[in-house]
């Protein structure tokens, strides 16, 4: 397995435990780790371009101490270094005092060190020799220009540094203790440890602030979602900034909204339906209940009937109308219980020809009306059985006003089918109502229908991106005509040079 499937592998592993933690602990988690990481990978850097930046100091100083001892008799063989006496004591006394430690080496690898003196006030014993190699005979002979190293020594760092000693074959070595750079460096890992430990913790209380400030939003959102769920009440939700999760909140509202106007609507479905249907239930049950009153009669008493043959006959065709009546109503509410969009049954068609064949089906139920039609090709993609039942509803609202005789205008052109009757038109105050479900004016109570027949139309309209309108239609002389009902539904007049994608798919 390589390096990077093994990192690939060691992420999935993760992921499950991560799913463990609630969102805010992740986030949290996450800043966490991004600013601790952020710390610590700035304190590590920081640490040691200190530590390089600390040696490269002490080297150039070492380098500078080295050179100016070189110029001195310090850096001869014949110097005190190497000889007994005062001077070499001396020499070795001015090395203490500076903290440093020298020697003499030569190509051929001769050593000329300090002398060990005795401190006459202590009578401690003073060194002053610079821990030296053989690479130090290199740098002597000339084949290296200089050399920096660290050496250790009886557990003491040492800085050492060698340079040519000019006009001789000796390379002068100096040194000295690293003990207080170390002791500094440990003291700045330190300091920087403390740092990187601090930002990290910093940085956890950080998340977590952070993870509550913006996840609140989300919590107010669990917690509507949560009511709701127990009691229904499709109550907005507080909207506060204008950020993602402000957008977030607001189409929250909106959905509920949508759901209010659903639920708003499926109410005043159910209680307009259960009033219509009331009507021909009564009706239905009170005539079948004295043709059973009746039968019962004739039965006990054969020669005094209760119901003529006439009598009997009327109430099984009212109750056979009433049944009609009560399937066409069954069957509008289905229709518009369905309340949706098309999403299949699309395809490419010409309006003009489905308002065609909508007439044809009107004229074969009301004969005795005159049909004008101007119809222009309007082209649009659609369900051409919603349409025809829209239309048809149209044509039939016209057929039922019209007096016998009547003429029923239909005009199609840009995509606006207007259909005009001869009857006593529509009030004002009922212009804006005509298109609302169970409608009926005072003067429609008394015509058979349901009151769903227009909101039908509305709703296929609707459906197809489309729009309805009412109006009173222009009569003779100036007066006002009958009633004008209009669709517009959108398309191009023009046909396709291809199939839609819509009827394709």
């Amino acid at each position: 397995m390589t390096a990077a499937q093994a990192t690939k592998a060691k992420t999935r592993s993760l992921v499950p435990v991560l799913r463990k933690f609630s969102l805010r602990s992740r986030v949290a988690l996450l800043v966490m780790a991004a600013v601790g990481l952020t710390v610590a990978l700035v304190s590590i850097i920081s640490f040691f371009t200190i530590r390089t930046q600390i040696t490269s100091n002490l080297d150039n100083n070492l380098f500078s101490q080295a050179r100016f001892l070189a110029s001195t008799n310090l850096g001869s063989p014949s110097s005190p270094l190497n000889t007994s006496g005062m001077d070499s004591g001396s020499a070795t006394v001015a090395l203490n005092i500076a903290g440093l430690q020298g020697a003499l080496v030569g190509a051929d690898g001769s050593l000329y060190l300090p002398v060990t003196v005795t401190n006459p006030h202590t009578g401690a014993q003073l060194t002053a020799v610079a821990p030296y190699a053989q690479s130090d005979t290199h740098v002597a002979a000339g084949t290296t220009p200089a050399s920096a190293r660290t050496v250790l020594e009886n557990g003491v760092a040492y800085r050492v540094v060698t340079i040519p000693v000019r006009g001789t074959d000796t390379a002068l070595v100096l040194a000295t203790s690293m003990a207080n750079t170390e002791w500094i460096l440990h003291l700045l890992g330190l300091v920087f440890f403390l740092v990187g430990l601090g930002g990290i913790l910093v940085a956890g209380a950080a998340g977590l602030a952070v993870a509550k400030t913006a996840l609140r939003p989300v919590q107010r959102l669990t917690v509507a979602t949560e009511y709701i769920a127990q009691t229904g009440d499709l109550r907005r939700i507080e909207v506060t900034g204008t950020d993602e999760l402000a957008r977030l909140t607001t189409s929250f509202n909106t959905m509920l909204e949508a759901l209010a106007r659903s639920q708003d609507h499926q109410r005043r479905l159910v209680a307009d339906a259960g009033h219509e249907l009331r009507t021909p239930l009564t009706s239905m049950r009170t005539n079948l209940d004295l043709l059973a009153q009746a039968m019962a009669q004739a039965e006990q008493e054969p020669d005094r009937p209760r119901l003529s043959a006439t009598d009997r006959s009327e109430l099984m065709t009212d109750v056979r109308a009433q049944m009609e009546e009560l399937s066409l109503l069954i069957s509008d509410l289905v229709e518009l219980s369905r309340d949706e969009h098309p999403t299949h049954a699309i395809e490419h068609l010409d309006f003009a020809e489905v308002v065609d064949r909508a007439i044809e089906r009107v004229q074969r139920r009301a004969p005795d009306l005159r049909y004008d039609l101007t119809l222009e090709p309007w082209y649009l993609d659609g369900d051409p059985a919603a349409l025809e039942r829209a239309v048809t509803n149209l044509l039939d609202n016209a057929a039922k006003w019209s007096p016998a005789g009547g003429t029923v205008t239909v005009r199609l052109a840009g995509g606006a089918l207007e259909v005009a009757d001869q009857g006593p038109g529509i009030d004002e105050a009922d212009l804006g109502h005509v298109f609302e479900r169970f409608y009926r004016s005072p003067e429609a109570r008394t015509m058979p229908g349901s009151g769903l027949g227009l909101a039908i139309v509305r709703q296929v309209a609707e459906n197809h991106g489309g729009r309805v309108a009412a109006a009173r239609a222009p009569g003779a002389d100036g007066k006002p005509g009958g009633a004008l009902l209009g669709v517009w539904l959108p398309g191009s007049p023009q046909p396709p040079t291809q199939p839609s994608q819509r009827a394709q798919q």
